[in-house]
């Protein structure tokens, strides 16, 4: 398991009851996880004191319980990256901490280099992978079909000081957007992707993860350099192998490139268990 295991601003502090108690900054949330199939040890303390809890809805979605008011939004670092935190109405608060293994991975990629990297960033949702991209020196381009996505990714952007770095932001369905830069014959050195199980485009088109995945990873390889530097993709789709990621760059990036494959789950430690929570998996292709 690749273990995100270098936070200061974030922290898994406790989990079980298919909950996990974080720490963002200097608040402290309370959130559902299906992953966590054990009991709470002792409810008790900071699980009584959160600051906020988000409860799902049967029929659905869910809301928040706040014990104080929170900032509308406030921001945490990595490193030299910088984000704004916002508790959504989906549970989520904008940001995957546990991809921070990317986000080192990538840019000790991009920087040891030697060339001029361009990156390609699709699903990019609010701009993690970008910003890291961006920090190290690439040229970037973010795609997402949500337009208060695109904005929160800039907005993430000027955070970490990249506001006139060259990063360029499309609102798009992401297989439309591919498919033009390569009738462009615009190609790039890396490509980033967080497929959704299900999605549908800002004009309606359907995304399904098992029908258009490989498909989709087959045509980006058209729109790569002649020396590409890598490949990575991230899922969160219950029930997917790292090994059908493995499979799936094999048949398209190792066949056609060589390099090297990485698979694997990526998860975040449990300070007081001292376990790892499973967050997802990976699958790394990369040149040689």
């Amino acid at each position: 398991m690749y273990i995100a295991d270098q936070w200061t601003d974030f922290e898994v502090i406790d989990t079980g009851g298919g909950e996990k108690l974080e720490r963002w900054g200097t608040y402290i949330l309370r959130r559902p996880d299906p992953q966590i199939i054990w009991p709470i040890a002792n409810e008790s303390g900071l699980w009584l004191k959160a600051d906020a809890r988000y409860h799902r809805s049967s029929s659905g979605g869910g809301h928040w319980d706040f014990n104080q008011k929170l900032p509308e939004r406030w921001t945490i670092s990595y490193g030299e990256l910088k984000f704004h935190i916002h508790p959504t109405n989906f549970k989520h608060t904008g940001l995957f901490p546990e991809q921070a293994v990317n986000w080192s991975w990538m840019m000790d990629k991009i920087r040891s280099a030697g060339r001029p990297i361009r990156v390609l960033n699709l699903f990019a949702y609010s701009g993690g992978a970008t910003v890291a991209a961006a920090a190290a020196g690439a040229e970037v381009v973010h795609v997402d079909a949500a337009k208060g996505m695109v904005q929160w990714a800039k907005e993430n952007a000027e955070l970490s000081g990249l506001k006139d770095h060259p990063v360029r932001y499309i609102t798009d369905d992401v297989f439309k957007f591919v498919q033009r830069e390569q009738r462009r014959g615009r190609q790039y050195d890396a490509i980033i992707m967080d497929p959704p199980s299900y999605g549908r485009g800002p004009k309606g088109e359907t995304w399904k993860l098992e029908e258009n995945l490989y498909p989709f990873v087959e045509f980006c390889t058209t729109i790569l350099s002649d020396n590409p530097l890598f490949l990575l993709i991230n899922s969160y789709t219950t029930g997917l192998s790292p090994s059908v990621l493995h499979n799936l760059l094999h048949l398209t990036m190792k066949r056609k490139y060589g390099g090297m494959i990485n698979c694997g789950e990526i998860g975040l430690p449990i300070t007081k268990s001292g376990l790892n929570l499973p967050c997802g998996i990976l699958g790394r292709w990369e040149s040689n």
